[in-house]
């Protein structure tokens, strides 16, 4: 079991440590293709580094595109109602050229007590 550290904005993270939350999208780039399932994550507030959640990996979903991750599952997983304003928000830290490269990964996780 590897242990993985992932810094969110303030929004994501409170979502994570509320439960609201229980996949977070990525790009497969190196970094994310370390990820297994059994791994720990421990997820950072950016905002204020002395907030952490700790969780378990249960599950890897791989997509072509964000687009097909977020519309092949419950958006309410990544912390909303919305299919495209899921897909506008990742726009904002990934482009489709990258997409294209690597793919995309939805990490499953639950929060460990």
């Amino acid at each position: 079991m590897t242990t993985h550290q992932l810094k969110l904005a303030t929004e994501p993270f409170a979502a994570i440590a509320s439960g609201r939350k229980t996949i977070e999208s990525r790009l497969y780039d190196t970094k994310r293709q370390k990820i297994q399932i059994g791994d720990r994550i421990i997820f950072t507030n950016r905002d204020n580094s002395e907030q952490t959640v700790t969780t378990e990996v249960v599950g890897l979903l791989r997509y072509a595109t964000f687009r097909d991750l977020f519309s092949h599952n419950n958006p309410r997983k990544f912390g909303s109602d919305n299919v495209e304003w899921l897909e506008n928000q990742i726009s904002e830290f990934y482009s489709i050229e990258d997409q294209k490269i690597y793919g995309v990964i939805g990490i499953e996780f639950r929060v460990c007590q």
